[in-house]
């Protein structure tokens, strides 16, 4: 009798459904001819510390090459706290991971199970729907209007269920720049309560919010802060994004299971860079960075504008999100046009699509990275209008 196996592939179908990353052809293309990248949200701005470097040299020559503690180095996890500034105890709980992208794994793998629904926002971080996924749960979209990119209170209530089991939010948002207010969260935890649901909240961009916009945690709201996890990064707000130094802020039963996750995952992330970090400070400087990523994005504006695109105030973060449907009056989509003006300008930037549940619904979007230098966003200017 022969054994014929159920599957007939090596791949799993989880691993198969993942289309990778958009971006990747792109970057190749634009790297290999000298393109202005304002695709990528790696720093152009701020600039890394000096200071933060040569702590980083002095770790490794003191010695500190091996395992840290996996939660995260004692210090760094501190300085974190303190820069959280809402009474996080930093022993039980904040988890250094190697980036926020491990934080939301980790997040999501704590939280929820297979074939449980997570509410999600669209258009959102594409990367957030394709890790809901690979955690085998069901996304369920509540769709965000143009052109302020808010939702419908009803599409939201109709989005929860019995099988919920996690929302993950992002504010200040990647790609939209919408700062989720007050009131928006307060209507998210009555839900959140309702339904016993957990809150993922990445909150990587939020040293930035820009003309009065106040960055409200969950962590701040009744509701929320009981029920949520926070992902959060010093890869945009300290230039360090190579240092992969991520951390998760939740409650001490959380936070437990959290670390235990992460110790089956990375087991931690460089130790030097930790000791670097952690002896690095935190909060120093961000009011002139937040500042001086308002004027990077008024720069943008200016210049987007005057190429012929449309979009609300950045409220936060660093992206540009930019209706470009003036331009090509339905002639192209949004993949079309950024690739011919890569071609025609050497300016790289995303298209729009990948960040919605319905790719067809941002056809006319694209996505903008302002955290550059002056002189970067000057000289896209140069290649593309020609002043």
């Amino acid at each position: 009798m022969t054994y014929s196996p159920a599957h007939t592939s090596p791949v799993s179908a989880r691993a198969s459904a993942l289309s990778g990353n958009s971006l990747t052809e792109l970057l190749v293309l634009a790297r290999a001819g000298g393109a202005i990248d304002l695709a990528v949200g790696t720093p152009g701005y701020p600039d890394i510390s000096g200071g933060m470097i040569a702590e980083a040299s002095g770790a490794m020559l003191a010695g500190h090459n091996q395992y840290e503690h996996p939660a995260g180095e004692s210090l760094l996890r501190q300085r974190i706290a303190d820069m959280l500034g809402d009474g996080a105890d930093p022993q039980t709980e904040i988890t250094v991971t190697a980036g926020a992208t491990e934080a939301l794994y980790v997040a999501l793998i704590a939280s929820v199970d297979p074939d449980d629904e997570v509410v999600l926002l669209s258009p959102g971080y594409e990367q957030i729907t394709a890790a809901v996924g690979l955690v085998g749960a069901r996304p369920r979209f509540v769709p965000l209007h143009a052109p302020d990119w808010r939702y419908d209170p009803a599409d939201l209530a109709a989005a929860f269920t019995p099988r919920t089991r996690a929302i993950v939010l992002n504010t200040p948002s990647n790609p939209t720049g919408r700062v989720l207010s007050r009131a928006e969260l307060e209507e998210i935890a009555k839900l959140c309560e309702h339904w016993d649901v957990t809150v993922i909240c990445d909150e990587v961009y939020r040293d930035f919010a820009f003309d009065g916009n106040r960055h409200v945690s969950i962590t701040d709201v009744p509701g929320l802060a009981e029920r949520g996890i926070v992902v959060g990064s010093l890869s945009k707000s300290h230039a360090i994004s190579g240092w992969r130094l991520g951390f998760l802020r939740a409650d001490p039963e959380r936070t437990a299971a959290l670390r235990r996750v992460h110790e089956l995952t990375t087991n931690g992330t460089a130790a030097p860079l930790q000791v670097a970090a952690g002896r690095a400070a935190l909060t120093s400087g961000l009011a002139v960075v937040t500042r001086e990523m308002s004027r990077r994005r008024d720069v943008a504006q200016e210049i987007f504008s005057r190429l012929g695109m449309t979009f609300s105030p950045v409220e936060g973060g660093c992206f540009l999100f930019a209706d470009i449907s003036l331009l090509t009056e339905g002639r192209q989509d949004c993949g079309a046009f950024v690739r011919d003006l890569l071609e025609r300008s050497g300016v790289l930037i995303v298209p729009g699509s990948p960040f919605f549940s319905d790719p067809a619904a941002g056809a006319q979007y694209v996505r903008i990275a302002f955290n550059r230098r002056i002189e970067t966003l000057r000289e896209a200017e140069r290649r593309i209008v020609g002043v």
